[in-house]
């Protein structure tokens, strides 16, 4: 397995406002991603000028936000029985997201620090 990007990420139900809070601080949204749980979720990418990049993505049944780290990874399945093994769950009960472009979940480690972990399909 091989790390390809990390980031922040941060889970809302307020994402749009959020994604707005970082445009004001001079981030702009390079990527909004609409197709995630049927069109239910949207993820936006922002960077700033300074290449500091923030991944925001809206969620309908989190019930607060949460802030995680963003893993991109080469091999989804690698990478999932890796942090699994270490007692990482997926608190949706390994449920996987799958869009047209990537495979991606949430994952908790055993004292609360939460990552997401997505691989992006190649074309």
């Amino acid at each position: 397995m091989k790390i390809t990007g990390l980031r922040p990420l941060i889970v809302s139900q307020d994402a749009e406002n959020i994604k707005q809070l970082f445009e004001e601080l001079g981030f702009e949204c390079r990527h909004t991603k609409a197709d995630i749980e049927g069109g239910k979720n949207t993820n936006y990418n922002l960077k700033d000028v300074e290449g500091h990049v923030i991944n925001v993505a809206s969620s309908e049944t989190i019930p607060q936000d949460l802030t995680s780290v963003s893993i991109n990874v080469d091999n989804f399945n690698e990478a999932y029985e890796f942090f699994t093994s270490r007692g990482y769950v997926d608190p949706r009960g390994d449920k996987v997201t799958e869009t047209k472009s990537a495979l991606s979940t949430l994952l908790i480690s055993p004292s609360g620090f939460a990552i997401t972990l997505t691989e992006h399909k190649k074309d």
